[in-house]
């Protein structure tokens, strides 16, 4: 076969994927082979494919054809997540570019729109992920909105509230104003802000004193409906039964005492909007205070804002100051910085509100999850940090809002046939519900017309948290073959930015539901960042568009290069050089194999240096095999890539294919060129999880392959018993080695003239090399000795004794007067840091590290002396 000069990336990936698929080896159905599943972490369906879902993607696709490589039936399930308040924000605004308003539409138009948009664009990062080589069973694709999907989700919900875990609560929530919805305290992310501390005088009613507080919220003040104060603080014992008067909207609210305020705080003196903060809400509640919201749902103010109804709050803000200022009911104004939540999708900066939702029991749910982690280890995280994470997560949890005032999602199937609060059912389907609700009210006249479905949507979380058993089917149907063959599935890989978000929950879910682990580990990525360290984002521009790198240095190039530089848990400094060095090994292996397929073979016998390097290589290989094992039992995927690395780029691209090669214009002999094949299969294998593209190729130009044998399907290398003290001896020989090239080149002999080389073994070393030896230094004699050979160049390998009988092509003399100038100088060098180092002022006085470097040139120096007296000695 003819075999390019260049290897040709674009043209390789599309062959060999279009290959794969075509062959069906991504698919997995259940057989007697033991199973090894992954299910992705479903990347949002308005997504495309950025940075960390490059490195997530490809350490999964690693451990995916790792595992096809090992014999285990590999399943690799892919899907996307509907992402409620992100889709549900991209289809409002594509509408409202086509001058539609959401609120002119019905929930179903809407999600006609919303099922268009996900059909037209949904499916963008899967087919990336194709181009970055993901070998997904791509037939199980599943879509959290799929109907069996929904269903699932529906299934957990009644089955939860009939338990009486899931209940209907009116809370104070996290509200997000810009996608009107609740949200859960984990999708609140605080950022600290530059803001103001507006400090406000309220008049106490029928005298002209007043109070004094301070507040970062000045438009609040028209829901206040209290001022509260230490019962202890002495400063305003006397206006215990008094009243004091809301500024602007003057409004008569009472001063109560309660043991919350700190006195030390401010002026100890603390307004109280019971609508609008979380511990107002607590202390409203305590002393019955009226509750004043005064949002509307997108965060302007409502006709309890009086003139200001209508207008946006941080408008309000500024203009409410002046107003304030304008009265004399605005003391001062300093600058303050605020602990600010804001929403993780919208990035809206969240408003507290009372709302009624619909929360999930968390106390008894979560136990079985802390004890699988934390106690058992039964569900390991990789690296075993982020346990202490998981701990206070799980162990400080708090009820979870589950609903969400979206139309995309799974609607809840809550019910209701009247006008209380009360007044509803939860079933699976409208028919179930009707049964129940004709039940509850022993009015067997309700028809569906009377009933009405919540129209919120479950949060997203709660659809997701069930990913591993609704892909399989093990809500719907716990007892089919599918469920019962892949779940518990092996390995989760995701971010820790989403370990309590989705992880954590998946993990009660499958307690909850299968009364099983959902996953056995759970690699943690780091985060992608650029060299600089920062996060990678579109508006800093440092994140490279990943599609561009694949084009520019290969899929196998930028895989690599991701993962060169990254550990478990750990972020990646991203740089396109890492993704070039990827390019770089990739261009080594094809001229390694070009190399091998380029020689002549021929049946003739094979060199003593060839049987030796052959020996060496498999122990070699057998080496590198338990380090590469080792590192993937621990989850070091990028050490085992590194190995996979040295163990191809030094050890048989540097050493073995120099140690076999033919002399020039000579033919190999077939036993060591069938052996070097043999080799180069195994790397292949090694190196085909990282670079798949690459080792297929190579692979089917080695010899014509049936479907059956193609490399994706091959047998990972067997391990066997190697001998450690030939890797040792090896090691021992390329110093040796080194040291021939070393004089040869500093000497200016070429290395195409033969030399002779003589050693006194006082290290009783292994001849076992000693044609490799003459080999690589061009030896046409060597000889062991017992005395030092004078008249030679020599060197020292420990206490081994080298020496080069010197030719008519070195000048004795002058080598003689180069190494005696060379000695003085590093005598006075050595005289110069003894010097220092008994200089006891300096010694007592310099840094430790200081004084470490200067006995390490103390040591450098005196070896340097005896190196060149020695060979001094030996020219004499």
């Amino acid at each position: 076969m003819m075999i390019p000069a260049q290897f040709d990336t674009k043209q390789v990936e599309t062959k060999w994927y279009a290959y794969w698929m075509q062959n069906k080896y991504f698919k997995s159905t259940p057989d007697s082979r033991v199973p090894y599943t992954i299910v992705i972490p479903p990347p949002n369906v308005t997504g495309v494919l950025h940075m960390g879902h490059m490195l997530n993607n490809t350490i999964q696709d690693v451990l995916i054809r790792r595992a096809r490589l090992k014999g285990f039936n590999a399943c690799w399930v892919p899907g996307t997540d509907h992402a409620s308040i992100a889709t549900e924000a991209k289809v409002v605004a594509k509408l409202k570019a086509e001058g539609i308003n959401k609120a002119d539409l019905t929930r179903e138009e809407f999600l006609k729109h919303a099922f268009d948009w996900t059909e037209k664009y949904g499916g963008t990062i899967l087919e990336q992920l194709k181009q970055l080589g993901c070998s997904c069973d791509w037939d199980r694709t599943k879509f959290t909105m799929d109907d069996d999907m929904s269903a699932s989700v529906i299934k957990s919900f009644v089955d939860l509230y009939n338990k009486g875990m899931i209940y209907r609560g009116y809370r104070m929530v996290n509200w997000d104003p810009e996608a009107k919805t609740t949200l859960s305290d984990e999708e609140v992310i605080y950022e600290e802000r530059q803001g103001k501390l507006y400090h406000l005088k309220y008049k106490i009613e029928g005298s002209e004193e007043f109070v004094t507080i301070a507040t970062t919220r000045p438009e609040t003040i028209l829901g206040d409906t209290a001022i509260c104060i230490h019962p202890a603080d002495e400063r305003y014992t006397h206006l215990k039964g008094k009243k004091a008067i809301v500024p602007i909207c003057n409004r008569v609210i009472p001063i109560i005492f309660d043991e919350y305020v700190d006195m030390e705080f401010g002026t100890g003196c603390l307004k109280v909007t019971p609508a609008h903060d979380v511990n107002d809400k607590t202390l409203g509640d305590k002393h019955g205070l009226e509750i004043i919201d005064i949002f509307n749902e997108d965060a302007t103010l409502n006709s309890f804002g009086l003139h200001y109804e209508g207008k946006d709050r941080f408008e309000v803000r500024k203009e409410i100051e002046k107003e304030l200022e304008s009265i004399g009911a605005l003391a001062k104004v300093e600058n303050h910085i605020n602990n600010v939540g804001t929403s993780e999708r919208t990035k809206a900066v969240i408003e507290p509100r009372l709302s009624d939702q619909w929360f999930l029991k968390m106390d008894d749910l979560v136990k079985p999850a802390i004890k699988a982690v934390l106690e058992t280890n039964e569900i390991k995280l990789h690296p075993s940090r982020f346990n202490n994470t998981y701990a206070h997560w799980l162990n400080n949890i708090r009820d979870w809002n589950i609903s969400r005032q979206l139309w995309w999602g799974q609607q809840i199937p809550a019910y209701y046939y009247g006008d209380g609060k009360e007044d509803f059912v939860v079933a699976e389907t409208v028919a179930d519900a009707l049964v129940l609700a004709q039940t509850k009210t022993a009015n067997q006249n309700l028809t569906i017309a009377d009933l009405r479905q919540d129209p919120d949507a479950l949060d997203t979380w709660f659809s997701s948290w069930l990913w591993p058993i609704s892909v399989f089917g093990g809500m719907m149907d716990p007892e089919n073959e599918e469920f019962k063959y892949y779940y518990p599935t092996n390995d989760l890989v995701t971010g820790p930015d989403i370990l309590f978000f989705w992880v954590a929950r998946m993990i009660i879910a499958g307690y909850e539901y299968a009364n099983d682990k959902p996953f056995t580990n759970v690699y943690l990525t780091g985060l992608v960042r650029d060299k600089q360290g920062r996060k990678m984002s579109k508006s800093l521009g440092n994140s490279p568009e990943p599609l561009g790198l694949i084009e520019k240095f290969g899929a196998d190039g930028v895989r690599v290069g991701l993962l060169l530089s990254s550990s478990a848990g750990n972020d990646i400094l991203f740089d396109e050089e890492l993704c070039n060095q990827g390019k770089g090994f990739a261009n080594k292996i094809w001229n390694a194999f070009r190399l091998i397929k380029g020689w002549e073979v021929a049946d003739v016998a094979q060199p003593e240096s060839a049987k030796v390097a052959i020996d060496w290589y498999e122990a070699k290989l057998q080496k590198a095999l338990v380090e590469i094992e080792d590192n993937f039992d621990k989850y070091r995927i990028s050490d085992a890539l590194m190995a996979i690395y040295k163990l191809v780029w030094d050890d048989f691209c540097s050493w073995f294919l120099e140690m076999i090669k033919p002399g020039y214009q000579q033919p190999i002999d077939k036993t060591t060129f069938n052996k070097a094949i043999e080799m180069l299969e195994a790397n292949l294998k090694l190196l085909h999880p990282f670079m798949p593209f690459l080792t297929e190729e190579i692979w089917q130009l080695i010899s014509e392959r049936t479907p059956n044998e193609a490399l994706i399907i091959a047998s990972w290398p067997e391990m066997k018993p190697f001998n450690e003290q030939l890797i040792k001896d090896f090691d021992f020989a390329t110093e040796v080695i080194s040291g021939i090239r070393t004089i040869r080149k500093d000497k200016n002999i070429s290395f195409k003239e033969t030399i002779d080389l003589k050693v006194v073994n006082n290290e009783k070393a292994s001849t076992y090399f000693d044609s490799v030896i003459m080999k690589l230094g061009n030896i046409v004699d060597l000889v062991y000795v017992t005395e030092k050979v004078n008249g030679a160049l020599s060197y020292r390998v420990k206490s081994n004794e080298y020496f080069i009988p010197v030719g008519g092509n070195v000048d004795l003399a002058a080598e003689v007067a180069k190494l005696t100038e060379e000695l003085k100088y590093t005598k006075g060098f050595l005289k110069s840091v003894q010097g220092k180092l008994s200089n006891e002022k300096f010694v007592s006085g310099a840094p430790e590290q200081v004084i470490a470097n200067e006995r390490k040139k103390e040591a450098d120096a005196l070896a340097k002396i005896a190196t060149l007296e020695q060979s001094l000695a030996s020219l004499q």
